[in-house]
């Protein structure tokens, strides 16, 4: 009987240790948090719930996060990471960016594995649109 507690106890903590290896949320910079919001809400349908106006949370993203208002943006040219979104129809998710404000850096391209584009979005970050094909 020991042995079997034992045994799953041992399992909740590699389970809980896996847990935590897995990214939870994603916040962001951004120069004018009403234009980025304006932007991921109408090209992607994201969702936002305000805490004050120097932060807003998102969701319906895939994963949550939120929006901080700061000084400094994220741009791959500085180092910073590049968050790459997900599309199975990258011609229209390239389209749905340019009709809300984004401005596109890098037209698509292929590479192994896929292909993608990348822009700015109007709060100033770089992002990137990946998909396996441009179909």
């Amino acid at each position: 009987m020991v042995l079997v507690m034992v045994l799953l106890l041992a399992k909740q903590i590699i389970t809980l240790y896996h847990a935590v290896q897995k990214l939870f949320a994603k916040d962001q910079h951004a120069l004018d948090i009403r234009r980025s919001k304006a932007f991921f809400e109408s090209a992607f349908g994201w969702c936002f719930t305000d805490y004050g106006s120097e932060y807003s949370a998102f969701s319906n993203a895939g994963m949550d996060g939120g929006i901080f208002s700061a000084q400094r943006v994220m741009k791959a040219e500085s180092g910073a990471p590049l968050l790459v979104l997900y599309s199975n129809n990258i011609s229209e998710s390239q389209e749905c960016v340019e009709k809300a404000g984004g401005t596109i850096t890098k037209p698509l391209f292929d590479f192994p594995g896929g292909c993608r584009f990348h822009f700015v979005e109007p709060g100033g970050n770089e992002l990137a649109v990946w998909s396996e094909s441009a179909k």
